[in-house]
This record gives structure tokens, sequence and C-alpha cells, in this order.
């Protein structure tokens, strides 16, 4: 039973990955979201055939059908990426949960904010490694919806408050300081966002964690000539990225830690 749920999550989460890629490009072109999709370079309407998650880019070769130009790899890694992150969040909300008996059980709630955290995280990571901008469309509405799920599922309303409070004061004093060199205005509302979702301290772990692996990034950069000293590198594809690491285990990471500092 179990591998039947997986399967059914898993292709569910490649759905929302396609839909990702999707709104991502729409967005970018400020155009609207229920229009057919369209090959980006010969801008020919794409068949439902040729639309099916991974299976329609192995099918067709990486290359659309009309104009035989390359179809980028993000599409079928995105879908591949949020259809694990979804089995990953069912698994973790719901399978090893034993209490969850009933389809209204709080952990069916937590499981649909997680999913939408994913989606948001995903969405947020494309768009500033492809375009180095983080857009208030995304983050603002998030923040709203991220802050109603925590509160239907008991969190506290003044630890959220703050602890978004802290995320966005974190980068818009670096904005402040650096008048705009260091960080972006977009990176501000993400700190906000981020706290919204993690809370105290999750929101310092999730900071903190993004620098570790922004550093690391950077060097590997750096070493192979692909960034120069002193180059923009994305910061909201490290923020992204330890969010969704500290949402599922936050927990396991801060018990670690503290067990560093008590031996």
């Amino acid at each position: 039973m179990i591998y039947f749920f997986c399967f059914f999550i898993f292709l569910l989460g490649l759905t929302i990955g396609s839909f990702i890629n999707c709104l991502v490009w729409r967005l970018h072109k400020k155009e609207g979201i229920m229009n057919r999709s369209y090959c980006p370079k010969c801008r020919y309407k794409i068949a439902w055939y040729d639309n099916i998650p991974i299976l329609s880019f192995l099918i067709l070769k990486g290359k659309c059908r009309h104009c035989s130009k390359r179809i980028s790899w993000q599409y079928p890694i995105v879908e591949l990426i949020t259809g694990l992150l979804f089995v990953l969040a069912w698994y973790i909300n719901i399978n090893l949960d034993s209490k969850c008996y009933v389809l209204y059980d709080m952990c069916y709630v937590q499981l649909l904010r997680d999913w939408f955290i994913i989606s948001v995280m995903i969405i947020i990571f494309i768009y500033d490694l492809r375009w180095y901008l983080i857009l208030d469309k995304v983050t603002i509405p998030a923040g709203i919806a991220v802050l109603i799920f925590n509160l239907v599922l008991g969190f506290n309303l003044l630890n959220l408050l703050v602890s978004g409070i802290i995320g966005g004061s974190f980068f818009l004093v670096q904005f402040l300081v650096s008048k705009g060199k260091w960080v972006g205005g977009g990176d501000i509302r993400l700190g906000a966002l981020m706290g919204l979702i993690l809370g105290w301290p999750g929101v310092i772990l999730a900071i903190f964690l993004a620098y570790i692996i922004g550093s690391v990034a950077a060097i590997g950069l750096l070493i192979t000539g692909k960034k120069k000293w002193g180059s923009m590198v994305p910061m909201g594809i490290f923020l992204s990225t330890a969010t969704i690491i500290i949402l599922f285990w936050g927990d396991f990471i801060l018990n670690w830690y503290l067990g560093l500092l008590v031996f």
C-alpha cells in the first residue's frame, strides 16, 4: 500500500512541478497562467501529449517537436525534484505518524502546508537562479497563506510575527549598510517569509545554514572559474534550499548542534 501512495503522490508532485515551470516562465513574461503552454523558442503551442512531465521530455529526446530546438533540462529536473519532495513530505507527515487515521486530522493540513511551502521555495529558487530576482508577488501572498496555515496548526502568533521580523531585519540591516549592494529588497521579504514558515529558532538555523551552503557553493564557483571575486550570487537559491531542509530536519539539526555544545 505504501508504494501505491508513493507512486500517486510522486505523480502529483510531477504535475505540480510542470505547473511551476510554466508559472515561472509566465511570471517572467508577465503572461496569464490560463493560456496554453508553448515552446519558448518557436512559440508553437504544445499539445497535451508533448506536455506529460518527464515522459514527454524523454520521448522527444529533449527537443521541441516543431522547431527541434533544445528543451532546457530545467523542466524535467524541477518536475523530478518536486515529485521527490512531495513524497518526502508525505512520508514525514503521514506515514511516520501513526496517529493520522482520519482525513480531517491536522497532520493532513500540515502536509498541505508543506507541499505549498515546497512549491513556493522551488519557484523562488528557479526565478532567482535565472533572473537574480525574488518577486514580491510570490513572497507576500505566500507569507499570508503560510501564516494562516500555521495559525490553524496551532503555532504561536507572537512567535511567528517576531520570527518574521527577525528574518526580514537580518537582511534589512545588510541592505541599509551596503546601500543595496550586498542584498536586494527581495531578500528582505524572503527573510520575513522564512520567519513565518519556520518560527523561532528555525529561522536563525535556516539563515545560518543558507550562508554555509552559499559559502561552499561560492568557493566551488571561484575554484572552477565560473565566478570571480565580488561577482553577484543569487542568495535566494540558498535561502530557499535551507528553508526546506530546516522545515523537515530543523529539530534534528538543532539537537545535534546543542549536543556538540554540551560535550
